[in-house]
């Protein structure tokens, strides 16, 4: 739980015309609805969720029943355009310690990403796993985006 910032400039281009040139009123809700849809259309498991928006600041409440869920929930929303905040509300029914995060900046790749965090390039595809299904394919990283780095032993 915790609110998460993103860079609003960066991301999935998900909102469209219809989105930005609706009524003050409507927008809000069209914004949550298709951020809702988002998730949906990745796969990510859930046993509730709600998304509303205060400005360009989303709120995700609901049940998850795992921390990477939530975490990946989370991830699946800041990544998109015009998303500044991400304030997580949700809970985990099988609490575990948190991931860590990277901001992606110009000049990484996973593989000098899993150098940083785990000391070994090779594990990168630790990396690619903690992130899909935001990530298809293991060299499409762009600066910006927030890549969820999962605590690994051994």
């Amino acid at each position: 739980m915790g609110l998460f910032s993103f860079i609003k400039g960066v991301g999935t281009k998900l909102f469209g015309k219809k989105e930005e040139e609706a009524p003050v009123e409507e927008k809000a809700q069209l914004k949550a609805s298709a951020l809702l849809g988002h998730v949906q259309a990745l796969g990510l498991p859930f046993k509730t969720l709600k998304v509303s928006l205060r400005g360009d600041d989303v709120v995700v409440s609901g049940e998850v029943e795992n921390q990477a869920d939530s975490e990946k929930i989370v991830l699946a929303l800041g990544n998109v355009e015009g998303v500044d905040t991400v304030d997580n509300q949700m809970t985990v029914s099988v609490p575990a310690p948190e991931a860590q995060y990277h901001t992606v900046v110009s000049g990484d790749w996973l593989s000098k990403i899993a150098a940083k965090y785990y000391g070994d390039a090779q594990k990168y595809d630790v990396i690619f796993e903690a992130n899909k299904p935001m990530l298809k394919d293991p060299d499409e990283i762009y600066p910006g985006q927030v890549l969820r780095i999962p605590n690994i032993t051994g």
